[in-house]
């Protein structure tokens, strides 16, 4: 019996090729796990009504963790019927944690010295999807709860603790007392205590500033929803892109990790996609679920090859999806 269960949703567009070579480096790097392949997304719904099947509900409660390549979310109108797939799954099973690492690595372009976490709560702020409309005028409900925002908090302290100790918390305060105040003192009233930790607070338009002038200044970032969704794609521009971005999505029970890309329909099918992001997701689910030397191997093989070559097109190279995955396979060694 293998040590891991592990689910893969590939999704749409470019998930199905980035996925299947994230699964090729897992089985050369010698993971021992059974593989149970689900199905969710955007092309899913289209051929079935409905985004996400109760197969994959139960593949993801009966596995250690789960990997997801990348989900379509039409603009505008959404279809009857139609969820996006991502946002459900964490709103679902509770993964109130979404983790971003921020890391130098050995890409044109790309600033020295970055290394940060952005932690962005996950399930509340505007994106809980309490819109209406009434004629010419539409509203939006922002929901933050003081059990939220300690959940996150303690969440981000924790992780502060392990790495060097500084935690910002970012904001908006200034504009939205009521509840972005209410985020931000929950957690600054949580972190007194923890006196080995500094922390601090920013005003996210300041944060922004401040990523783009010294990123190296941060070390662990907490945030409310759509601050954390935004402030996190700005980050991977620091090093190299959303190409080489990964998340993982966490809570008390499960883990779904995943490439903070879309489903780049454009090159859909053509076997250029860049894997980096779909292969340092199964970095951070390795890590999850105890796989640690496997995952050091894979991290390490990883960056050898995004400084070496071949690097695919997004990267300023010409590789495929196929020839960068062999490239990272022959350099676990």
């Amino acid at each position: 019996m293998a040590k891991y269960r592990i689910c893969l949703i590939e999704g749409d567009g470019i998930g199905h090729e980035v996925i299947p070579a994230t699964r090729r480096l897992l089985d050369a790097a010698g993971v021992d796990a059974e593989y149970v392949v689900a199905e969710a997304g955007y092309e899913y719904y289209l051929d079935h009504g409905t985004s996400v099947p109760q197969a994959t509900y139960d593949a993801v409660e009966n596995t250690d963790a789960t990997l997801f390549g990348a989900a379509t979310s039409p603009s505008g109108e959404k279809p009857p019927g139609f969820f996006g797939a991502i946002r459900h799954l964490r709103q679902k099973y509770g993964l109130y944690a979404n983790v971003r690492p921020t890391k130098t690595r050995p890409v044109p372009g790309a600033y020295e010295n970055v290394d940060l976490v952005i932690v962005r709560e996950n399930t509340q702020g505007l994106y809980v999807e309490q819109e209406r409309r009434y004629g010419d005028t539409a509203i939006a409900d922002t929901v933050i709860t003081k059990d939220a925002s300690a959940r996150i908090g303690k969440f981000a302290l924790e992780l502060a603790q392990k790495r060097r100790k500084q935690l910002t918390v970012v904001h908006k305060a200034n504009v939205l007392p009521v509840t972005q105040g209410l985020f931000l003192n929950t957690i600054l009233d949580l972190a007194k205590p923890v006196t080995e930790v500094k922390t601090s607070t920013m005003i996210v338009d300041n944060a922004a500033m401040q990523l783009v002038r010294n990123p190296t200044q941060f070390d662990v970032m907490v945030m409310t929803n759509m601050f954390g969704d935004i402030l996190s794609d700005l980050a991977a521009g620091l090093v190299g892109g959303l190409g080489i971005a990964a998340s993982g999505n966490v809570g008390d029970k499960f883990g779904i990790f995943e490439s903070v890309h879309g489903s780049a329909p454009d090159i859909a099918g053509q076997g250029v996609a860049n894997p980096t992001a779909s292969m340092l997701a199964a970095v951070l689910m390795l890590d999850h679920i105890g796989a640690h030397d496997e995952a050091r191997r894979i991290d390490a093989a990883v960056s050898i090859v995004l400084a070496e070559g071949p690097r695919t097109r997004d990267l300023g190279g010409t590789a495929g999806t196929k020839d960068f995955t062999d490239a990272v396979i022959a350099k676990l060694a």
